[in-house]
């Protein structure tokens, strides 16, 4: 049996996506911004999939939908755009964000910081999110933007994004969110939480990749990332992709539709399959389940080394990770792990177990199975374990990782 249990990383492309996209590819292949038939026949299905993006995501009618390559693009948009409107003609000149963000944001800020932006990385708790009482008292007159995550992609943690949201509007600054592990997993309604720009990626929730979307509220001008076209409205140049942009329509509808549905039977498989694991000694996951989006696990098991446990799991034809794909060649410690307080020891011991609307029962079951065998085996043959296992009250709950 294969298990495929990464989808924080990608997901695979719903069937009825790529149905949807297929006619695109041959048949109807026309450059939309031809004045002929053969483009002009792609306009429907490129307003259907925006259609079905506001209406999944409840967005206004003021606002705008731009379709770019992915998440990165859309985040290094926001970015780079503030700096150019705003910082780089002295109105404002500070950027908050979190350290856990994902490396698109964290590096773009970094690279900021080096034509002289002042950025604030904000701590997080124990829990791997930031409260909103820390982000408004960061918030000076200088702020120009707030970027925080809507859930984390390592741990799963839902961050309190309304309430950020509400601080930003208190303070008059710019709110953006990277909504990438947040969208087709929770419902996500942007006509009650007010955050200003918002990316996604279509193949987080069974879409393709290489498609994705910046959501601007009240249609708020940006200077354009790429320029050389009157593409988008002028806002984002380069032909469009009808066909991975019908897809992402077509995946962002089902995706929502019925989510809490959804959830529930995702979330039943996460929690069997999380408690079966917790049964084994000195095993903690991060973040409190109720506050998690419902297919993520982020555990850690003392002893075992987070390599040497993807390796086994791999062997078991089981797919996993150590943490973000997008750092994940490093091999370095679990930054967020790190950043919540777990010693260097157990920061590197951490797996990811992400699930999606396909994982099957039988999945899980082998996957248990699977997993502690694995346990077992590789504490046998770590002479590390057996000497560093901590007593009661000792290293573990200065972590402040939950234990169950």
């Amino acid at each position: 049996m294969q298990v495929y249990l990464d989808n924080n990383a990608t997901t695979m492309c719903d069937p009825l996506v790529v149905d949807a996209m297929l006619p695109f590819f041959s048949e109807l292949y026309g450059n939309p911004n031809s004045l002929h038939k053969f483009g002009t026949a792609t306009h429907p299905a490129i307003k259907k999939a925006i259609d079905q993006v506001y209406t999944a995501l409840n967005a206004g009618d003021n606002d705008d939908i731009i379709f770019t390559s992915c998440a990165t693009e859309s985040n290094n948009w926001v970015l780079k755009s503030v700096y150019h409107d705003l910082i780089q003609h002295g109105e404002k000149n500070h950027i908050i964000t979190t350290e856990v963000e994902h490396p698109s944001v964290l590096a773009t800020c970094r690279a900021l910081e080096d034509d002289g932006v002042k950025v604030t990385y904000l701590p997080v708790n124990e829990d791997g999110v930031v409260e909103a009482h820390t982000v408004k008292s960061f918030i000076t007159e200088r702020t120009a933007l707030v970027s925080v995550m809507w859930a984390s992609n390592e741990t799963g943690s839902i961050f309190p994004i309304k309430e950020i949201s509400e601080v930003c509007q208190e303070k008059g600054v710019l709110f953006h969110s990277d909504a990438v592990q947040a969208i087709g997993k929770i419902p996500v309604d942007l006509t009650d939480v007010k955050v200003d720009f918002v990316s996604m990626s279509a193949h987080k929730f069974h879409g393709p990749k290489g498609v994705g979307a910046l959501y601007i509220r009240n249609s708020r001008k940006l200077s354009p990332l790429l320029n050389g076209g009157e593409h988008m409205g002028g806002r984002r140049s380069g032909t469009l992709n009808v066909p991975y942009i019908v897809g992402m329509g077509k995946a962002i509808e089902l995706a929502t539709t019925n989510i809490e549905e959804k959830m529930a039977s995702i979330r039943a498989k996460r929690d069997r399959l999380e408690d079966a694991i917790l049964e084994l000694d000195d095993t903690f996951v991060v973040g409190k389940r109720e506050n998690r989006t419902p297919n993520t696990i982020l555990i850690s098991i003392r002893g075992v080394e987070g390599e040497g446990m993807l390796w086994d799991l791999n062997n078991g034809q089981i797919g996993a990770s150590t943490g973000s794909a997008c750092a994940s060649e490093d091999l370095e410690a679990n930054t967020v792990m790190l950043a919540i307080g777990a010693d260097n020891e157990l920061a590197h011991t951490g797996i990811r177990l992400s699930l999606s609307r396909f994982t099957t029962d039988e999945e899980i079951d082998y996957t248990i199975d699977h997993f502690k065998k694995a346990v077992l085996r590789l504490r046998g043959i770590s002479s590390s374990f057996a000497k560093q296992k901590p007593t009661a009250g000792g290293e573990v709950k200065e972590c402040e990782l939950h234990h169950h």
